[in-house]
Order: structure tokens, then sequence, then C-alpha cells
């Protein structure tokens, strides 16, 4: 099916952009680094978050080409649990100059609308501007981007301005829209 996507990519440039969102007080809510680079764990959060808004530009890569992402010097996988359940996740990707993409960022759809994204972005955000102090031989962060489009959930573009996020592209295009399995196939049938 061929439909029209609009792609928004917003920016930070100091961490006095960010603006936090504090813990939801319901629940047991942990944030925590992903300490083994995992392709296995990193395609689960993958199609698990992004199965019903169509996420696939990864889905084609084969099992080294996967791993390899998550090898990479820069890349730091942070998911959040709720009571033991991973809930969501955000992917940093440390790029050239001390500049740092928000590569995915999103929910388990079980798990959203209740306070949880806002938080996950503000720990990702603040752990993007402090990456250097993981990665010694990374430059300080300069700026941290990301983009969103027209199939995230109807809140993104929202939780990204509350956070701090800036504007600076639009752009539109037709697009085939493929099917995405989620975390198995017909699982958002």
């Amino acid at each position: 099916m061929s439909i029209t996507l609009t792609t928004w990519s917003l920016e930070q440039t100091s961490p006095a952009d960010l603006r936090p969102s504090p813990a939801p007080e319901d629940g047991d809510l942990r944030i925590t680094r992903a300490g083994f680079p995992s392709a296995e764990f990193s395609r689960f959060l993958y199609t698990a978050v992004g199965g019903d808004i169509h996420w696939g530009d990864r889905l084609s890569l084969t099992h080294p080409q996967w791993q390899a992402l998550m090898e990479k010097p820069g890349t730091e996988t942070w998911v959040a649990y709720e009571n033991g359940t991973p809930a969501g996740y955000v992917e940093l990707d440390a790029q050239d100059d001390g500049v740092v993409e928000i590569v995915y960022f999103g929910l388990i759809p079980a798990f959203r609308g209740r306070g949880i994204g806002g938080h996950l972005l503000s720990y990702g955000v603040a752990r993007a501007w402090d990456l250097a102090e993981r990665w010694p031989d990374r430059k300080p962060t300069s700026r941290v981007w990301l983009h969103t489009c027209s199939l995230d959930g109807e809140h993104a573009m929202a939780n990204y301005e509350r956070r701090g996020f800036r504007l600076f592209e639009t752009k539109t295009e037709r697009t085939e829209l493929t099917e995405t399995p989620g975390p198995w196939p017909g699982a958002y049938a």
C-alpha cells in the first residue's frame, strides 16, 4: 500500500535543553543498560515495540549484521522494565564529532499511555549527553538528535517537544507501507 509519510527530525544542542519527566508513581519501573550486546534481544525489542507502527528497516538484516550494530563502540541500549517485564527501550548511536542519535525509542503496546515513555525518553537523552563518560575515546556530546514520523504513536511528537527537542527538518514523501510481523507473524492482525 502506498502512503504519504512525513518524517520530522528533532534535536537538542545542550544538556540544558532536556526537560525531564519523572518516573510514574505507580508500578516498579527500572531502566537498565543492556550490558551484553545481543542481536536476539535487540531484535525482540525492535519487533515488540515497532511491529504495530511498521518498523521494518532492520528486518532484512542477518544475525551477523544485527550483532555488528550492537557491538559498535558507542552503541547503547537502555531498557525499561516494569515489575521485571521489558516495557520499552532507547537505542543510542554515537556518531562523529560528539553527535549522538537516538536511533530507536518506544514502548511495547501494553505499556503505552501510562507515563513510562516520557521518563524513558528523559533517561535515554540524559545517557546520550553523558555518553563520553562511558566511551572515553568519544568526544563529549554536543548534539542529540532523532527522527519520528507520521506512523509513530499519536503522542510521540508531543513527548519529544516536552523533553526539549526542537524541529530542524521536515520531509514528506510517498512510500510503500510494508507489513511488519511484530514479535511474531500475525501479532497485530
